[in-house]
């Protein structure tokens, strides 16, 4: 592979030619060899947005020469739109202000833009990456930034609509199995009747408070550290220099970005990823419950509950010939069980903001833009794939209902709790149904029982 030769404050290194960073980078590829794990497509769309929205600031604000100043907003956007991804190569496991990636973009920018403006690659000249792409800014104000504005996109873009398009698949269905009666269940046990749609009211409404939470979430995401260049003084840069970047970016975005309002916190704490952490395992949690409940309520189809039918997909084992699993189900669950364990990564990230800069931003930044592709594309999954598809067992939810010895209950008003108690004792010991034991036991007439046992009148208050 053929190398050419670029200079760093610390000397030469070789870089192999295919790659259009510079010596920064190239350092950064051989010091960090740990994981092979790179920045979401997401994370670099919003650093080549910042880019983009710096390069634009500076150059109305005369600190670049416009010529220059165009030519990396230019090249800023290909970076924002994925063209350039492949020189993106760095470890998310490295310095921990994320300086080695703010480097590796400075250095792709120049490195695209100095060819069109008559110098060649690794030159720097007549495009600095230092002086002119990073110009006005530190690693310690765009690495948080890119943070911000690629989660907020992710918010926004992803994990919001598909919340709503689980929100709205849930809706329907419990619309569609608004007259289907079945047992309800708590502790694992039989409960008073349900009906399948109230049932999976609770499920949309879970869903429509997970957006709530995102939405929550993603405010606080809207507040930029940029500006504050090394420790949140904003020294080296113009004063209107953020306000400017801020605009550029919701012109872009359509978002609501602002500067922030103190930038010696939004630089030395992470508090509103940790907040969104919070929010995104929340969600998975609720996906986690949803989930398990879909799978049993499906479970059998013999020898389970089987009260639903779900969409079969595929095969379900290599030597049970027939059987069919409840796979998406299962996928959303391993999803919530890995955007909890991103949350306690961020979560000890969030705690190492050590006086004026938090230095576990990458790994930060790698968790929660993992956490919320997941639950975008697991929520998604788990509408079109699974929820659409569900039919309700009618025959199975009237068999499971009149056979459970949980209508006892509706009696509590009628001949007290102790002697409703033991009717239901005797039904369970005898496997003789409620409504066998009233009869023989001639506790209330036959009018009587059918009125107090028929499961309509106890879905709800009275």
């Amino acid at each position: 592979m053929a190398n050419r030769v670029e200079s760093d404050s610390m000397g030469e290194i070789k870089i192999p030619n295919e790659f259009l960073y510079g010596a920064s980078t190239q350092r950064a590829v051989e010091n960090f060899k740990v994981s092979n794990r790179r920045f979401d497509r997401r994370f670099i769309q919003a650093l080549g947005l910042v880019k983009w929205a710096a390069a634009v600031a500076n150059t109305d604000l005369g600190k670049l020469d416009k010529k220059i100043g165009e030519a990396i907003a230019k090249k800023a956007l290909e970076v924002a739109t994925g063209t350039h991804d492949f020189h993106f190569v760095l470890d998310i496991y490295q310095t921990g202000s994320g300086t080695s990636t703010n480097m590796n973009a400075n250095e792709v920018i120049a490195n695209l833009c100095n060819p069109e403006l008559g110098g060649i690659v690794g030159s720097k000249k007549p495009v600095h990456p230092n002086d002119h792409v990073n110009c006005g800014q530190s690693s310690n104000d765009v690495i948080p930034t890119t943070i911000h504005v690629g989660a907020a996109l992710g918010f926004s873009q992803g994990l919001i609509p598909a919340l709503t398009e689980l929100k709205n698949s849930f809706e329907k269905k419990a619309k569609e199995f608004s007259q289907v009666i079945k047992i309800g269940r708590t502790h694992l046990q039989d409960a008073t009747p349900i009906t399948l749609g109230q049932e999976f009211s609770g499920y949309a409404s879970q869903i429509e408070q997970s957006i709530k939470r995102s939405h929550q979430a993603l405010d606080g995401l809207l507040e930029l550290a940029i500006g504050g260049t090394a420790v949140g003084t904003g020294i080296n840069t113009h004063p209107q220099f953020a306000k400017k970047v801020c605009e550029n970016l919701n012109q872009q975005t359509k978002l609501k970005f602002s500067e922030a309002k103190n930038h010696f916190e939004a630089q030395s704490a992470k508090d509103a990823c940790v907040f969104a952490s919070g929010a995104l395992k929340t969600v998975a949690i609720s996906l986690m419950k949803i989930a398990n409940d879909l799978r049993w309520l499906a479970s059998g189809p013999r020898c389970g509950i089987h009260e639903i039918h779900l969409p079969e997909l595929q095969p379900g084992s290599s030597i049970m010939p027939g059987k069919i699993n409840p796979v998406i189900p299962e996928s959303v669950m391993q999803i919530a069980a890995q955007v909890q364990g991103n949350d306690l990564a961020i979560q000890i990230g969030g705690q190492h903001g050590n006086f004026e800069l938090n230095v576990m931003m990458p790994v930060i930044a790698g968790n929660l833009f993992e956490s919320i592709k997941l639950l975008a594309n697991g929520s998604s999954m788990l509408a079109t794939k699974c929820v659409n598809g569900i039919e309700a067992n009618t025959k199975r939810c009237k068999e499971l209902m009149e056979a459970s010895l949980a209508l006892v209950t509706n009696l509590n008003p009628v001949i007290g709790y102790d002697k409703a108690a033991a009717v239901s004792k005797k039904a369970y010991k005898e496997n003789k149904t409620i409504r066998q034991v009233l009869i023989e036991e001639k506790i209330l007439s036959e009018k009587e029982i059918d009125k107090l046992l028929d499961p309509k009148i106890m879905l709800n208050p009275k």
